[in-house]
């Protein structure tokens, strides 16, 4: 590794002399219930800046594990959440492909992995490690790849796909753990892509493997870009059972002070037909924010999709720590949890920590290659998943909750409009206070609007007008019972909920899907609702399940084992049928997508085609 090298991957990022956003106060809360929630602290600084050298690098990293180290190691307090979700439309040219639905995502320009990838000319299916690839003109089966091999065990793999022409990309990792405990030791874990050629017979062109943890992937035009995330492979020992904390604390100081710079940056690995080649992200890749903590390091990798091969990824690394990904066509948004560093413990209200703010860093991807650095920001509270942040007009908007704290009865959630100010995404409008005693259970923004469901008992539905970034306002509030766990616009003013029917006591009873009036932001309005006693569907928490076709109206929601069909108009919703799948006990179905008229959904048994007015079946293709 070079020395005395700055971070060029970023372009001039050690030149900005960023402050973090200072964050104007709290607006007074609109909400017909607000909440008298004390105005936040002023944000940290969240600045990235290149470490000058690999001596650098490797002083500040030591300095930063020691201070956050306790005497079980350097997570023991720790808790990620990870959250992939989308919504929207993703459109993938084709030269006279037929109509196809595409991956329900966040943004139509920025495409998201998921389980099945169709052009209308091919479906590309990944299930246990296999990838299937079908014709739907003539409903057959055209080519099948095994790609179970690896490090690691098929159990404890998620396997996506992107999709671009006759390539396929194939992102293999950890399923992502939501808690750690004082007792688990993480180390980051492995991701592995693989390039495939589907022009005719499936092949491998090429793999890239790091020792890393999937968070997310994005792709616009041939350029995949993908974060992963790894914790410092320090080898803490078991503490002996009689030292008292300061004494296992002294020892887990003692270890860091002896860790070499490699252990804070990832290792990779790429193949290329017989070429094989390895390397570790370099110290003039590695940035930081002002207060790094040394427990993680993030990093992204750009990946041309259109080439014969990965090659190393060109990574660009952050000692900082993220879990969520939000892409648009020209940025790319990290996102990630900090908790006090000092202090008192802080309480924990249903898994996670109170007193937890989001750190959000900004990277500009309108061209190929590695991102730029643009900015850094924080707001009080923590993402629900990537639907709780939205760019629009050059700002973007962030829904978080904050959970009940010493001295604060209750929780309470808010949206906050952060502006790109030189390297700071500085904080210029606020409405707080809503969902007293609740939490956010679902997000929309659309255009100047904003949609936001928190629930305990009941499922408040608040619109809110963000068309003056200064000044967001809550304009309406539904209240009903149950709550929605994913929103979808329909046509006409029209907003389509998915979730949980519950009692008067917040006791859920079912699958409930509410169809809702938001033309008028003043009065949102529940025009139907179809309920499905004790069950639920996989779209509550994973969009990328939800198929919605505007020129039929229809929905297809995977429940239980099988999918529903129904029909959405403007002002009623009813069930057209049902698609399932063989197999003892029946088969989960993951997928439906929509090519060329007919309906195909996905499970490890197999795909089905299907006539989607009513779920009656045209063939089935069993996978083996």
């Amino acid at each position: 590794m070079t020395r005395g090298t700055h971070l060029a991957a970023v372009g001039a990022l050690a030149a900005l002399a960023l402050l973090a956003g200072s964050g104007l106060p709290a607006t007074v809360p609109t909400a017909p219930d607000a909440l008298d929630v004390p105005a936040a602290p002023a944000p940290p600084d969240t600045r990235l800046v290149a470490y000058e050298s690999c001596d650098d690098a490797l002083a500040g990293l030591r300095a930063a594990a020691t201070a956050a180290v306790g005497p079980w190691g350097l997570h023991e307090r720790d808790v990620a959440w990870v959250a992939k979700a989308g919504t929207g439309e993703a459109r993938l040219d084709a030269v006279a492909a037929p109509e196809h639905s595409t991956t329900n995502v966040h943004e139509a320009a920025a495409d998201e992995p998921d389980v099945v990838k169709t052009d209308g000319r091919r479906i590309v299916t990944i299930s246990q490690g296999v990838l299937r690839v079908t014709e739907p003109a003539t409903r057959r089966s055209t080519g099948r790849l095994d790609l179970a091999d690896g490090p690691l065990p098929d159990r404890e793999r998620e396997r996506n796909l992107l999709l671009h022409g006759d390539r396929a990309l194939v992102l293999s990792g950890e399923s992502p753990m939501t808690l750690r405990s004082a007792e688990e030791q993480v180390t980051g874990g492995t991701t592995l892509l693989t390039l495939v050629d589907l022009a005719t017979t499936p092949t491998v062109l090429g793999t890239y493997s790091i020792d890393s943890a999937l968070i997310d992937a994005r792709q616009t035009g041939a350029t995949a870009r993908v974060a992963v995330r790894s914790d410092p492979r320090i080898d803490f020992r078991h503490p002996d059972p009689r030292a008292s904390d300061a004494e296992r604390i002294a020892a887990n100081r003692a270890v860091i002070a002896s860790t070499g710079i490699d252990a804070w940056l990832p290792a990779y690995e790429w193949s290329a037909g017989r070429e094989r080649h390895g390397g570790r992200v370099g110290c003039d890749r590695l940035s930081r924010p002002a207060d790094a903590t040394g427990t993680s390091t993030v990093t992204v990798l750009s990946f041309d999709l259109a080439a014969g091969q990965l090659g190393d990824g060109d990574p660009v690394s952050v000692a900082a720590d993220a879990a969520t990904l939000y892409g648009t066509a020209n940025s790319l948004w990290l996102a990630g949890e900090r908790r006090p560093r000092h202090g008192p413990r802080p309480g924990f209200r249903d898994g996670r920590p109170t007193e937890v703010s989001t750190v959000i860093h900004q990277f500009d991807t309108a061209n190929p290659g590695p991102p730029r650095y643009l900015a850094s920001g924080s707001v009080p509270g923590w993402l629900i998943n990537q639907y709780a942040l939205s760019e629009w007009q050059g700002d973007l908007r962030v829904a978080t909750t904050i959970d009940s704290a010493r001295g604060r009865p209750t929780s309470a959630s808010s949206v906050y409009v952060l502006r790109r100010q030189g390297g700071t995404l500085k904080r210029v409008g606020a409405v707080t206070g809503l969902g007293p005693g609740e939490r956010i259970h679902s997000v929309r923004f659309l255009g100047g609007s904003g949609y936001l469901v928190t629930f305990r008992q009941t499922d408040p539905l608040y619109a809110l007008d963000l068309t003056d970034p200064a000044e967001p306002r809550v304009t309406g509030e539904l209240k009903i019972t149950g709550y929605s766990a994913y929103l979808h616009p329909l046509p006409d003013g029209r907003l389509l909920g998915v979730g949980q029917e519950a009692d008067s006591q917040g006791r859920t009873q079912g699958l409930q899907v509410s169809l809702f009036d938001v033309r008028d932001p003043a009065r949102p309005v529940r025009l139907d609702r179809y309920h499905l006693p004790r069950a639920g569907s996989a779209v509550e928490f994973d969009p990328h399940a939800f198929l919605y076709h505007p020129g039929t109206d229809l929905v297809a929601l995977p429940v239980d084992r099988g999918v529903r069909l129904l029909r959405v108009t403007a002002a009623r919703i009813s069930e057209l049928g049902q698609v399932t799948h063989p197999g003892a006990g029946g088969q989960t179905l993951d997928r439906a997508v929509l090519v060329d008229g007919v309906l195909w959904t996905v499970s490890a048994a197999g795909l089905r085609a299907s006539d989607p007015g009513n779920g009656r079946s045209l063939a089935w293709l069993p996978s083996t």
